[in-house]
């Protein structure tokens, strides 16, 4: 009997220091839903939850973060993480993301990927990647 699995999902958690102006990259370029969104003391979000299609996004204050662990305070701030994602449909991505400027332009890899990169609200990498055929690589 084989085992279960260790691990069921991975979901990023994207520290910034304000979640609104990163949620409509999410919602109105790429179709994601804003499922959870709690306000802090001053009424704006400290956190959002992100979903489509069985993907799911986080986003959470720096300040909400450093109010749950001492431990965060102390951390140093910055983004030491990419997302990578692997998408369906390179073309309507592309197509949704006109305007943003790239950290990288769209290129094939040696990995048998086509793909690009652009920096979120909030400035995180994130490279959008599909698969080409066998016979493009």
């Amino acid at each position: 009997m084989a085992a279960p699995p260790l691990v069921t999902r991975l979901t990023p958690v994207i520290l910034v220091d304000q979640v609104a102006p990163c949620l409509s990259f999410w919602t109105e370029r790429l179709g994601f839903q804003t499922v959870a969104e709690v306000p802090g003391t001053d009424g704006r979000a400290q956190f959002a939850i992100l979903v489509r299609d069985g993907v799911e996004v986080m986003y959470q204050t720096w300040a909400a973060t450093a109010a749950e662990s001492k431990a965060a305070v102390a951390a140093p701030r910055g983004h030491s993480v990419s997302l990578f994602i692997e998408v369906a449909d390179i073309d309507q991505v592309d197509r949704a993301l006109a305007g943003i400027p790239r950290v990288a332009e769209r290129h094939q890899t040696f990995y048998g990927m086509d793909e690009f990169s652009v920096r979120e609200p909030g400035g995180a990498v994130v490279t959008f990647a599909m698969k080409l055929p066998a016979s493009a690589h």
